[in-house]
């Protein structure tokens, strides 16, 4: 066992006397050690019923013969961060989370572990870290959150931040705006719609790191107690066959996560996480592959934002596995992958039946014959741009109007909700990436303000930044190369006029050569937002949004 190297043999007793002195028997360390990745805080609403779920896991894990030990991981919860200096510290911490777990795990030398995370950044995070450690690893959430409820129709966070700019626009009373406080997030877990958070976690199951359910399970379900202990019985299943992450996160897995996500409707932030934990195993996951499987893989949900139904609606449906055997109908996946339940991908959604064909449409009626998300270029974006078309409005699928520029978000919200945007206006805000944010801050303010203003139908928003899985509309991000190391977003000026056609996966403003070389000589780079501390080193390191995000030298 990996684990000897801190239990066996004469030279360990030192070792030995410090677990002495953390009160283990003789008889638990001549079992497997299993490293728990707990990452229960009071800050994270996902995160506050972790603690649980690990107790869960632990009973497991000793049910099943191996000795659990319980070591902790950050999370940030997006919605609080939300709109302030905060947002920078949201994404940069995926790869804290990778790189202390990593050190964690190889400093103890365990045998196998089982990550629980929940949130945004939590999950990519500690997908990466099992790429790296590469030991038996299972992984299971703490859930998502049941949809709150306001005048008798489903609601969640997004509409929260739509109540606010609905209010900004006289739409809406300051104690109407209260009422949806009380009640968009009424329990524990993930944000209900399918955000970013839900989206990760729904792809640890299509990956194979994740038992069934693991993505939709509602957090106040004792079912999720339940599948928090077979998660640690399955562990000691997979460290007995030696099954480790590498062996089932292959780049056919990656494969089947892009068109799962498609169908899903996933967050356009799965566009950052999946090329950077295929990085960790050696894969590099071009970007320019997912318009090719987006053009055959049909769209099957239209979960918050973009539509009525939440993530207990589609647990209800019959969750990830319903929608994977809706797509293996059409043959899109690879079937004979193995997963952590120690079973093919083809075995596990064998017979998993679509509920409630509203929230998970049939392969023969989905809701656009394409997926969900889709990858723009143009002399905008050299490299890409990102946009969940599933959320657009069709009116907005090809449009055509003058730039608004802004260089940081602050401006931009302030615009928007000071009524000096217009229907037609497309909304620049660039500086905003991963080097020049630094940390590439989500834009759900300025969307949720220009959906609740009334223009989601009329107006864009473009930008070198990212979006929470909670904006809808014409949002197209990770504009790549970014404004701080001199893209073309850097050199749009107010007024110029951008094209979008999302059909033809076009992202362009029109600007001469000459004028656009003009602009490029004319180009200065800019001084760092922040220097000191992490954010100053990873800005040094970051790579741009179309390669995830990644950290390089």
């Amino acid at each position: 066992m990996k684990s000897d190297a801190v239990k066996k043999g004469v030279s360990q007793a030192p070792h030995r006397s410090l677990f002495n002195a953390l009160g283990y028997t003789k008889e638990e360390l001549e079992r497997p050690l299993v490293g728990i990745v707990s990452s229960h805080n009071e800050i994270v609403p996902g995160h506050m019923n972790l603690d649980k779920i690990v107790e869960a896991v632990k009973l497991g894990v000793a049910m099943a013969g191996g000795t659990p030990v319980v070591f902790p991981a950050i999370a940030v919860c997006d919605g609080i961060a939300m709109g302030h200096m905060g947002m920078k510290y949201s994404l940069v911490t995926r790869d804290l989370i990778a790189d202390s777990t990593e050190c964690m795990a190889l400093a103890h030398q365990f045998d196998a572990l089982v990550m629980v995370p929940n949130c945004d950044k939590n999950v990519p995070g500690l997908l990466m870290a099992a790429a790296r450690i590469n030991v038996p690893t299972v992984f299971v959430s703490g859930g998502p959150m049941l949809a709150g409820r306001v005048k008798g129709q489903k609601r969640s966070l997004s509409s929260m931040f739509e109540a606010v700019g609905a209010h900004a626009a006289g739409k809406m009373t300051e104690e109407e705006v209260e009422e949806f406080e009380n009640k968009v997030c009424p329990t524990c877990g993930s944000c209900s719609g399918m955000y970013t958070a839900n989206s990760m976690n729904c792809l640890t199951e299509v990956l194979g790191m994740g038992l069934q359910g693991n993505g939709t399970i509602p957090a106040v379900y004792s079912e999720r107690i339940r599948l928090a202990k077979h998660a640690g019985m399955k562990v000691m299943e997979l460290l007995e066959r030696n099954i480790c992450p590498r062996d089932i996160m292959t780049e056919k897995a990656f494969l089947n996560a892009l068109t799962v996500d498609m169908a899903l409707g996933c967050s356009t932030n799965s566009m950052l996480h999946l090329p950077a934990i295929a990085h960790e195993v050696g894969i590099d996951l071009n970007l320019g592959i997912a318009n090719e499987i987006s053009k055959k893989t049909p769209n099957l949900c239209h979960l918050a934002p973009a539509g009525p139904t939440y993530m207990e609606d589609l647990n209800e449906a019959g969750g990830v596995y319903a929608v994977m055997n809706e797509l293996n109908k059409k043959d899109l996946l690879y079937t004979d992958l193995m997963t952590v339940t120690g079973k093919t991908v083809g075995e596990n959604i064998a017979g998993c039946v679509n509920k409630d064909p509203e929230t998970i449409r049939p392969v023969e009626n989905p809701y656009s014959e394409t997926g969900g998300i889709a990858v723009l270029k143009g002399n905008l974006a050299p490299d890409t741009a990102v946009v969940k078309q599933s959320a657009v409005a069709p009116e907005m699928m090809v449009h055509e109007g003058p730039a608004r520029v802004f260089d940081c978000e602050e401006d931009a919200i302030a615009a928007i909700t000071g009524g000096r945007i217009k229907a037609g206006d497309v909304v620049i805000i660039r500086y905003e990436g991963p080097k020049g944010g630094p940390g590439m801050r989500e834009m759900l303010n300025p969307t949720s303000a220009i959906a609740g203003m009334g223009l989601g139908s009329t107006v864009a928003l473009i930008t070198d930044g990212r979006f929470s899985g909670a904006s809808r509309g014409a949002s197209i991000g990770h504009v790549s190369p970014e404004a701080a190391v001199g893209g073309p977003i850097a050199l749009v000026e107010e007024g110029d006029i951008i094209k979008i056609n999302i059909p033809e996966n076009t992202l362009d403003f029109v600007i001469s050569e000459e004028e656009l070389e003009k602009r490029k000589k004319e180009w200065k780079p800019r001084e760092p937002k922040v220097t000191a501390g992490y954010l100053g080193r990873y800005a040094k390191m970051v790579t741009s949004g179309n390669r995830g995000a990644i950290l390089e030298k």
